[in-house]
């Protein structure tokens, strides 16, 4: 079949328009192209989309450009201020907001925001004169009593959605497939023959009977789809949550971005998002990225006199406060966001291939459908014309051909396999929904599917393997390692380092991004893990962090980043001169420093000696796993002028061991990945000897690994690189180019299925390139986010496990339900023309069909596409790129099974009467009844053999999965009601207990048919690129 489905490979992420619209013409045979595209990209709505967009953009550059005229001409004192009076005019306040002490309208400011207004800006005073205008104080920012009506005045910060569908949309999309509006058509015609032949109620039945199906068909359909819809929706609902820093009250706390207001003082960081348009308040070099919403790809600086921010655009570089005054509809992203909400989301690869397959089974079954009709209407026309009849038509000859035209028209139905594309979708959203509560956001539908496929993951260290509550352990200072523990080294520290103290406090209190928070007698720090344990040490030595931090004015602040990694800051002091601070990867530090703090407490010249035992101190703390920092500071001459941040020259002041344990559980979970064929590679900026001291505590670096830094990886040429990937184990001291490099060459030259996790703004591009990007929900920023395919919210190791579990879990499941849905169409278009060849009547009438339809479709997917994941799952290799999807282990199930019912059916269809003694003018009834009894038990009980495609027991974590034994109870519940009660419409009889029992059995038969099959091998050894191989299964493995 893989000759055939070459038009429906796509790649997971990343794919072309073209390849999207090549699978989408190869696919004509649709019953219902609303349903079965419903979760498929709109490609048309999306172009429109993008057309907006660009309108957009192109609106924003020139609002950027007369920014650029204005800043370059504009007369600051001059100008005619009635013109500007006139505008102002335009605006009128109401009331309410006038006596709530605003003094700008809504409009106004948005207008100046989004034109990127500066003389506009500067008549209304400027910042603080905007600040005065929407009635909020920089250092109180917002207060909470007055948000609703700051809400009601400026508008909230939400965006205009579509509105969600309802019930009956999901019924009135589902009674769109074509062959069931045919079949209504005919179920009417039948109607008003069958009354005006057979008089009422009898004539009525069989028209009915496929109405009633119809309906229940369209109920069950349409109740499914809203429930993935359901989940959809609560799944988006997380997709949008984020949160920023903000003053409110006094107090620096964390809101929804859709709770900010006009006035909110919002404090923005790298990789933030700008959550509303804005004015920069204050900040140190910040590099704002406008390229989704402008399209220009180069970076933005904004300071004082460039104040304008706009919603949606993210924070490339630098920190700083910024006033919100426009939100939601009223920003240029409000409306780009309406605009992207169109078009949807691309289809998976599993999606494509099995709209493939459900097109090549359909094709078969369109073929068949109208072979069966013309041999039963050939054979109804010889007949009468041997009966010298063909001159002679009445009306049951009319109802006649109707019915084999019905029944030709539900062979398609049950030949069409709509539910494949479609259980895909029920399966990933089952399982999407599971991870949410698994603390794992599936951003894209395709990243829980190929998770199941990844065969290494790229992993961070920090707070991934680690838990991220860091403390500090050791520290060198004046010439000595101490330890600390808590408030009972306490006294001991402050004697041995009485003499940096002062200095000591200095660096960690003034160079730091974070804040220390005393409210209700209580203290608590908001920042990083890394800075909040150098300030809970600084606490700890008796330091007050407010006062330090009076004692300067700052001039200038290098933040931390995956590239510096280092911070810096430049301060002056008060009564003249000026010191720079610095903080960082240690061997960085150390690089910059040309003294040192020695055991006086005095600065002395750093010799080679003196590096050289300090670089022992570093490896001596990275060697039990601590995450070294060296702490160091320079004084700067006040005659410079420039307040640039020097890179040489330091004093060293101490080296610091922070502690960030193991997370319980990682080295299990390692191991999980070993043995399901998941190489696991670290890739951490930590120095090199903390690296492979948690890698081998993980059980990660293996005697025969490699340990590597990333600079050595980088001057290696493309052949060395080859040549050593394989063995890389942990990369240490990699910049995010380093982690690109290797997921793209494991990915081309090694045909990997790489996941990768990242938390910077800089991580952005190795998450787009691996096959599936998994950025850390608490450490991640906005940046990382969304270049991801999947949020781990709680960073945890284990979690990314889960993922593939659950990825191999639906990959699975699609491959069991293909399996039993396939089986169930071979025997249904088998029988059928059989049937009709040799005696010129089906046994299976279209209310049979579109039951049996309705037991495979919407039920088997909701058994089998929704089984939870089982630790079986991750015993095997996964599956490669390219691997044919139909197994030879599937085909072989599907063969023999198809067989044994063919053989079942076939001899009780004309062997059935003598073999079971029936006879009397309900012999035939009693037979049919009987056929279609034994059919469906068949596919029962073939649904249960599904459950495992190549294990002999199959009852493993059955009665766990609630869902399946749900769908298997009510579908035996409701085929002893079609028999036993529902005769007129379903053209059965009831059956006595001895021929129910008889059905059951030949049904059960099947499972001992699965056992002999699964004793016939036929898949070959599968290898891994790096000479893995899974361990021999025998007998005991096979049989559970």
């Amino acid at each position: 079949m893989d000759r055939y489905l070459k038009d429906f490979e796509v790649e997971s992420k990343n794919r072309s328009e073209e390849t999207i619209r090549r699978w989408r013409k190869a696919v004509w045979l649709v019953k219902n192209r609303r349903r079965r595209f419903r979760f498929v990209a709109d490609l048309d709505k999306r172009d429109e989309a993008e057309k907006k967009k660009l309108q957009i953009q192109e609106k924003i550059r020139v609002a950027l450009y007369v920014q650029k005229a204005a800043l370059q001409f504009i007369d600051a004192g001059a100008g005619d201020r009635s013109s500007e009076k006139r505008g102002q005019d335009e605006y009128k306040l109401s009331e309410d907001a006038r006596t709530a002490g605003f003094s700008i309208h809504p409009d106004e400011l948005a207008s100046i925001t989004r034109g990127h207004d500066i003389k506009a800006l500067k008549m209304h005073g400027g910042i603080h004169g905007i600040l005065r205008k929407v009635s909020v104080s920089l250092d109180e920012g917002v207060k909470d009593s007055n948000i609703p009506i700051r809400q009601n005045v400026y508008g909230i910060n939400r965006y205009t959605e579509k509105p969600p569908r309802t019930f009956f949309v999901f019924v009135w999309e589902a009674l769109q497939d074509l062959t069931l509006i045919i079949l209504m058509v005919c179920a009417v015609v039948s109607i008003g023959v069958g009354i005006a032949t057979e008089g009422w109620p009898k004539g009525m039945y069989d028209g009915v009977g496929i109405l009633i199906s119809i309906i229940l068909v369209v109920m069950v359909t349409a109740i499914s789809d809203y429930r993935q819809s359901l989940q959809f929706k609560d799944l988006d609902r997380e997709k949008k949550k984020i949160f920023v820093q903000v003053t409110r009250d006094k107090k620096r706390q964390k809101v929804s971005i859709y709770d900010l207001v006009v006035g909110d003082i919002v404090h923005l960081s790298i990789g933030d998002q700008v959550p509303a348009d804005g004015f920069f308040i204050s900040g140190y070099t910040l590099l704002i990225d406008e390229s989704s919403l402008s399209g220009e790809s180069e970076p933005v600086n904004v300071y004082e006199e460039k104040p304008f921010l706009l919603s949606g655009t993210k924070v490339q570089d630098g920190s700083g406060i910024m006033v919100v005054t426009t939100v939601g509809m009223r920003t240029e992203w409000g409306k780009l966001m309406e605009t992207l909400s169109e078009g949807g989301e691309d289809e998976t690869p599993l999606q494509v291939k099995l709209n493939g397959v459900a097109t090549i089974i359909g094709k078969i079954g369109l073929a068949f459908a109208v072979l069966t009709f013309l041999v039963l209407a050939v054979r109804f026309l010889v007949e009468k014309i041997l009966n010298n009849e063909i001159t002679d038509w009445s009306s049951t000859d009319a109802v006649i051909l109707l019915n084999y035209f019905a029944i030709a028209v539900t062979i398609i139905v049950v030949a069409v396999p709509e539910g494949l594309p479609l259980a895909v979708t029920l399966s990933l959203a089952f399982a999407m929904k599971k991870l949410m509560n698994d603390k794992a956001l599936v951003r894209h539908l395709s990243a829980c599917e190929t998770m199941g496929s990844a065969s290494c993951i790229c992993t961070d260290k920090t707070g991934t393997l680690t838990t991220n509550h860091m403390v500090v352990n050791k520290i060198w200072i004046c010439e000595k390692s101490l330890d600390v523990k808590g408030n009972e080294s306490k006294e001991i520290l402050s004697s041995e380092i009485s003499g940096a103290s002062s200095i000591l406090l200095q660096v960690i209190f003034q160079n730091t991004s974070s804040e220390v928070i005393k409210e209700d007698g209580k203290t608590s720090i908001l920042g990083t893990p890394t800075e909040s344990a150098l300030l809970e040490f600084g606490l700890l030595l008796g330091g007050d962090f407010d006062a330090v931090r009076r004692e300067v004015n700052i001039l200038k602040v290098e933040p931390f980043n995956s590239v510096r990694k280092k911070m810096s800051v430049l301060v002056a002091h008060p009564h003249g001169g000026k010191r720079a601070f610095c903080k960082g990867a240690s061997e960085i530090v150390l690089g910059m420093c040309n003294k040192f703090i020695d055991f006086n407490g005095e600065s002395v010249i750093l010799s080679r000696e003196q590096v050289k035992n300090i670089t022992d101190v570093i490896n001596s703390f990275a060697s039990e796993a601590l995450r070294t920092l060296c702490l160091a500071f320079k004084n700067i001459d006040d005659s410079s002028i420039e307040n640039d941040i020097p890179d040489d020259g330091y004093t060293l002041i101490a080296v610091v061991g922070i502690k960030d344990p193991v997370r319980p559980g990682v080295k299990d979970a390692v191991q999980t990945c070993l043995a399901a064929g998941i190489t696991v590679r670290m890739v951490t900026g930590d120095n090199i000897n903390t690296a492979k001291a948690i890698a081998k505590e993980c059980g990660i670096l293996t005697e025969d690994g490699l340990a590597i830094e990333g600079q050595k990886f980088r001057n290696m040429s493309p052949e060395q690189k080859k040549a050593v990937i394989p063995r890389i184990q942990v990369m240490a001291r990699s910049l995010p180019l380093d982690k690109h490099t290797l997921v793209k060459t494991l990915r081309d030259e090694f045909g990997e299925v790489v996941a990768v996790t990242g938390d910077g703004t800089n991580d952005a591009p190795a998450l787009h390139e691996a096959d599936i990007g998994l950025a850390m929900g608490i450490a991640g920023t906005e940046v990382a986010k969304e270049s991801a395919d999947v949020i781990i919210l709680d960073d945890n190791f284990k979690t990314i496990v889960n993922v593939a579990r659950w990825g191999r879990s639906v990959y699975i499941n699609i491959q069991k339900f293909v399996q039993f849905q396939l089986t169930v169409n071979v025997v249904a278009l088998i029988i059928n023309f059989v049937s009709a060849c040799v005696s010129g009547s089906a046994p299976l009438t279209a209310v049979q069909l579109l039951w049996v339809n309705m037991i495979m479709d919407t039920l088997g997917a909701l058994a089998l596409a929704t089984e939870p994941p089982n630790d079986g799952l991750m015993k095997r290799p996964p599956v490669g790129r390219g691997t044919s999807f139909i197994t030879k282990a599937m085909w072989r199930n599907i063969i023999g099974q198809s067989i044994y019912q063919l053989i079942v059916l076939g001899v009780l269809n004309f062997y059935g009467k003598q073999l079971l003694g029936l006879s009397g003018s309900d012999a035939t009834e009693v037979l049919d009844t009987v056929i279609f009894n034994a059919f469906v038990f068949c596919q029962v009980f073939n649904e249960i053999n599904s459950r495992d495609i190549e294990k002999i027991n199959i009852f493993v974590g059955m009665f766990d999965s609630w869902v399946f034994l749900g769908v298997m109870v009510c579908t035996v519940a409701f085929q002893v009601i079609i028999v036993e009660f529902l005769g007129a419409f379903a053209s059965t009889v009831p059956l006595s207990w001895q021929l129910w029992l008889l059905c059951i059995l030949l049904g059960s038969v099947s499972m001992l048919v699965a056992v002999v099959l699964k004793f016939i091998p036929v898949e070959s050894t599968i290898k891994h690129h790096d000479g893995y191989e899974p361990l021999p299964s025998g007998p005991p493995d096979s049989i559970v």
